[in-house]
């Protein structure tokens, strides 16, 4: 067990959290198989590069994983205004009488009040549109709230599922594939919500579920819908100044319960990517199991009930860079992905992952 004595006093900024990444790193298509990613181990002092199947022998019995059960929404439309233009909807959030809180690119923003025709799937004569209600969740909101209709009146969840594409990230260049629909879920992807995959959780397969069980470990369910907003780069320099998106979050009872238990025996809690830290830590700090969380966890941050932590490797100067440093201190972690860097190991969400544990 390494001890890590982190500097508390080192005020960071953004800058610190940047790092050049050769492109060809960035991985466009998923590992063949999902176990069979690379996993670098970045528990002990020096990395140890592994395959993802190993994991089972790297926790203990009695260890408790935590993994996100969200479900990606196909969250893209696209659309045509009045005018011709071309419009493309990536919808963040189901509100309510048939109300999306959407992000909007368009050229020149449609007036409120008005209506663009949707773009239906082939063989589809479903007359979808959206209609502009105005900014979400307020006048100078980041979002724009959209009706979206068809002639059978179906729900948005039913007209996504229909005609939407899968929300790939930004920096994945190839259209949505059946490969993608697939794979850009998780296995156990259960509550609809997200537009953004709980990507550390795309490695696990049924015999690798099956594996963890069988070494004794215990699992539990939390949801967070991950938002967009988790590939927005942080802009200021001043990490206090940066503005947090907001994700709506769930920790069922039983994941209450199952945490708890899991300290009784001293267990580890291991979270399975940073969206269950975010969401576990949000749990602990408000003492609310359920609502939406802004936490922006950086350098200096008290984790209270997290101790290990599987993840993906994350973008430059972005809120998950500084959330694994935090965890993991900071010298840590660019240790790590200067080896990975160097290892030609793969990047972002259809990449490969990393095993750390909290430094003490």
């Amino acid at each position: 067990m390494h001890t890590l004595h982190p500097d508390t006093r080192r005020t960071f900024v953004l800058s610190d959290f940047d790092f050049e990444l050769p492109p060809e790193l960035i991985a466009q298509h998923p590992a063949p198989e999902r176990s069979a990613s690379r996993l670098l181990d970045g528990t002990g002092s020096t990395p140890v590069d592994r395959i993802f199947r190993d994991l089972p022998a790297l926790l203990h019995p009695g260890d408790l994983m935590v993994f996100n059960d969200t479900r990606v929404m196909n969250a893209r439309l696209f659309g045509e205004k009045a005018t011709g233009g071309k419009l493309e909807l990536l919808i963040e959030r189901v509100l309510g009488g048939n109300q999306v809180a959407a992000h909007m690119r368009v050229s020149k923003k449609p007036e409120v009040g008005s209506t663009v025709r949707l773009v239906a799937a082939p063989g589809s004569n479903d007359n979808l549109s959206a209609t502009l209600l105005g900014r979400w969740p307020d006048a100078p909101g980041p979002l724009f709230r959209f009706v979206l209709s068809n002639d059978a009146g179906d729900d948005p969840y039913t007209l996504m599922a229909r005609h939407g594409h899968v929300p790939l990230p930004p920096y994945i260049t190839h259209a949505d594939s059946p490969e993608d629909a697939q794979r850009y879920q998780t296995v156990f992807a259960k509550n609809m919500g997200a537009v953004a995959a709980p990507t550390a959780a795309l490695h696990f397969d049924e015999a690798l579920l099956a594996a963890i069980d069988a070494r004794g470990v215990q699992r539990a369910h939390v949801t967070l819908h991950v938002g967009a907003g988790t590939f927005q780069p942080v802009k200021t320099e001043n990490l206090a100044e940066h503005q947090m998106h907001s994700e709506w979050y769930d920790v069922p009872a039983a994941t209450q319960q199952a945490v708890a238990d899991c300290r009784a025996r001293g267990g580890r809690v291991v979270a399975v990517g940073t969206t269950s830290v975010r969401t576990l830590e949000s749990w602990a700090q408000s003492g609310q199991a359920t609502g939406d969380t802004r936490i922006f966890i950086t350098p200096g941050f008290d984790f209270k009930l997290v101790d290990a932590l599987i993840t993906n490797f994350h973008l430059p100067k972005s809120s998950l860079m500084m959330l694994v440093s935090a965890f993991a201190d900071y010298e840590h972690i660019m240790a790590l992905y200067a080896h990975a860097i160097n290892s030609q190991y793969r990047f972002f969400s259809y990449g490969d992952a990393m095993l750390l544990q909290r430094a003490s």
